[in-house]
């Protein structure tokens, strides 16, 4: 059974810092890229960072330069250091493969950024 499980939301003013936590079981992490999603109020869910096996990222232009993926092959967790953060960042944040499962969704972590 596939569970991917995030922490690490909040509310935190503009300007300030998170770092999001993915815990995974049930599935081979160390082969397959990892991906922060996240879904705005009333908007579409969007990739935000990828990151490979063997740790190599990507961004989404909105975060490049602010936000940093991580990953633990150890520890089969996925990382998400966010700072600067903006009002625009407010989310319900998840984690999931790359492409995304759809059987794969956690509960995601509600950050909420006040300006």
């Amino acid at each position: 059974q596939v569970q991917l499980v995030e922490s690490g939301g909040g509310l935190v003013q503009a300007g300030g810092s998170l770092r999001l936590s993915c815990a995974t079981s049930g599935i081979i992490f160390n082969i397959n890229t990892m991906a922060w999603y996240r879904q705005p109020p009333g908007k579409q869910r969007e990739l935000v960072a990828s990151i490979t096996p063997g740790g190599s990222t990507n961004y989404a232009d909105s975060v490049e330069g602010r936000f940093t993926g991580s990953r633990d092959n150890v520890k089969k967790t996925v990382y998400l250091q966010m700072n600067s953060l903006k009002p625009e960042d407010t989310a319900v944040y998840y984690c999931n493969l790359v492409p995304a499962r759809r059987g794969y969704w956690g509960q995601g972590t509600q950050v909420t950024v006040s300006s």
